[in-house]
């Protein structure tokens, strides 16, 4: 009864060993084949990962290969090295690119790109005029490079060629036409001024290859002292206006005097003639005088008319 027993114990004991051991190989299973899922998802994000390194490779490289150029816009094409496939030498090429997309060789290719739309620009500059007065006048320029030379303009200039050239040729044209006027000249033909200013920067800013489209003075003051000289010439002006009204005014009246005189002259002369005539002229006069004061007294409240009697004569009394 005894040995049974040790044998079921021994069998216990292996079942359980055995237990464990398969328990350890389905764990060592498990995690082998977990490793190797990892192993594959590794080697997965690794493909995706060269994929997406050489997919963003490409799109550099075909980003790095065009460049766009938007509307209103020019450019040139600087070539670092010669080019054996179109026969292009290196340097500025004499061809100007239109708006849109365009491909390049990276690195050795360089698109300059020119702003060829209108843009304004305000010019202020201070001169003298031919009798010595300053004046301060501001220029406005409307202006945009010839398209046809922009790879001239870019060699001789760069691409700040309007800052390099519009002040210095606005106030060497502006110092040469003000200087030929007056102060007062000024003010009188500004427009024949800057129709002069329009005409001679036209030609000075077509020999650097810019088109100018409008020019005008927007701006003409004169220093303090011209200021205050004008003021006194006019309140003199005025004085001398009015001086003359009255002149003209005591003329008038002189005029006026000699004329009422000849007048009675010629009333009393008739006057005297038809009284040589007859007494006819002053009873006329009496019956007109009879006849203002009639109406004047008629006219008063404190006097009344009462009509005269009698059978044959008329009249009244007062």
């Amino acid at each position: 009864n005894i040995l049974p027993t040790k044998c079921t114990k021994f069998d216990v004991r292996k079942r359980r060993v055995e237990g464990d051991i398969k328990t350890e190989q389905a764990t060592q299973h498990r995690v082998h084949r977990v490793k190797k899922m990892q192993q594959s998802l590794d080697k997965a994000l690794s493909r995706v990962a060269m994929v997406a390194v050489g997919v963003m490779g490409g799109a550099s490289a075909i980003n790095s290969c065009i460049y766009d150029i938007d509307g209103g816009k020019r450019a040139i094409m600087f070539n670092r090295f010669p080019n054996p496939l179109t026969g292009e030498t290196s340097g500025i090429q004499k061809y100007v690119i239109k708006e849109g997309t365009h491909f390049k060789l990276p690195y050795f290719q360089d698109p300059k790109v020119f702003d060829v739309r209108t843009r304004p620009r305000a010019i202020p500059t201070v001169t003298g005029t031919k009798d010595l007065q300053m004046v301060n006048i501001t220029l406005r320029l409307l202006s945009r490079p010839n398209m046809d030379k922009l790879p001239i303009i870019y060699q001789q200039l760069g691409l700040d060629y309007d800052e390099r050239i519009l002040p210095s040729i606005a106030n060497e044209v502006l110092k040469s036409v003000v200087a030929q006027y007056d102060a007062e000249e000024l003010l009188k033909k500004r427009e024949q001024v800057s129709l002069e200013v329009r005409k001679q920067l036209t030609q000075r800013a077509q020999d650097f290859n810019i088109d100018l489209e409008d020019i005008s003075i927007t701006h003409l003051t004169f220093g303090k002292e011209f200021a205050s000289a004008i003021e006194r010439k006019q309140v003199a002006q005025q004085e001398a206006e009015r001086q003359k009204f009255v002149v003209m005014k005591a003329e008038q009246e002189r005029k006026a005097s000699v004329i009422r005189a000849e007048g009675e002259a010629e009333a009393a002369k008739m006057i005297s003639e038809a009284l040589r005539k007859g007494p006819a002229l002053l009873e006329l006069r009496r019956l007109e005088a009879a006849r203002d004061i009639t109406a004047t007294l008629a006219k008063s409240k404190n006097i009344v008319f009462v009509p005269g009697g009698g059978g044959g004569g008329g009249g009244g009394s007062f």
